[in-house]
């Protein structure tokens, strides 16, 4: 199989799966992991697919990798992202915590606090941080959706709306590089991630550094609305611009 034809059979194997290891495609179609890289590079750069430690993705706006996947992608970051997150929440502090793999390792992080009280309408979440006897875990009602344990719906609007909290930890999957627009794939998500926003106090976005220039299609707001973000790569030009304009502090992770 000649170069051309391996690269156009990446690319359509990638955007079947949304993501797909370089071991893979290595097994697939018979040539080094290195060989593999080299393609992967320069499909990258013909913005034909995303490039990511270990693997390709296809970023479709339409319909999200799935979680399995979004677990494992960019896990480091992930985590360097929620210890230093995790660094500014006060023990005794009140937060929400929203639908998302970086919210997930938030929480992780947040066991060695003490006496905080955390509405989420995230099962995983709620999962990992009911070990903790001094935690108040308040789950949100609403609709479970079955691939990521996210609970969406008018119910979850409505009880989110019943509190007032000192943080609110949100996680996004895009961010426009032009405007600076919070990108995500389901409405209903950005419903209660919106209301979320409006009863914080304080806002956190966390979000690894492949979220910048990441399409999904539907606006959740501006990331002018956020206090501070936690990334581990230094943002676009565009979007550090917007960060000052708005006095939004940045962490970077790394």
């Amino acid at each position: 199989m000649g170069q051309q034809t391996r690269q156009d059979r990446i690319v359509q194997l990638v955007r079947e799966k949304g993501y797909t290891s370089i071991d893979e495609l290595a097994e697939q179609f018979k040539v080094t992991p290195q060989t593999i890289r080299r393609d992967i590079n320069s499909l990258a750069d013909q913005d034909l697919i995303r490039r990511h430690h270990g693997g390709a993705s296809y970023d479709s706006s339409t319909t999200n990798v799935d979680y399995n996947t979004r677990q494992a992608l960019h896990q480091d970051a992930k985590k360097r992202i929620a210890k230093h997150l995790a660094k500014e929440i006060p023990n005794g502090a009140s937060l929400f915590i929203n639908i998302g793999t970086t919210t997930e390792e938030v929480a992780k992080a947040l066991l060695n606090h003490s006496a905080l009280k955390i509405i989420t309408n995230n099962i995983n979440v709620a999962s990992i941080l009911r070990i903790k006897d001094d935690f108040n875990v308040i789950v949100a009602g609403g609709s479970v959706r079955s691939r990521d344990g996210g609970i969406i719906g008018e119910a979850t609007v409505d009880f989110i709306n019943q509190f007032r909290v000192d943080y609110g930890i949100i996680g996004i999957s895009g961010i426009d590089q032009e405007d600076g627009s919070l990108l995500d794939y389901d409405y209903q998500e950005v419903r209660v991630a919106q209301s979320i926003i409006a009863n914080s106090r304080n806002v956190f976005l966390a979000a690894d550094g492949a979220k910048f220039g990441r399409n999904a299609m539907v606006r959740l707001g501006n990331i002018t609305q956020v206090d501070q973000l936690f990334t581990d790569t230094h943002p676009p030009k565009t979007i550090l611009s917007l960060l000052k304009e708005h006095s939004v502090k940045l962490e970077v992770c790394d």
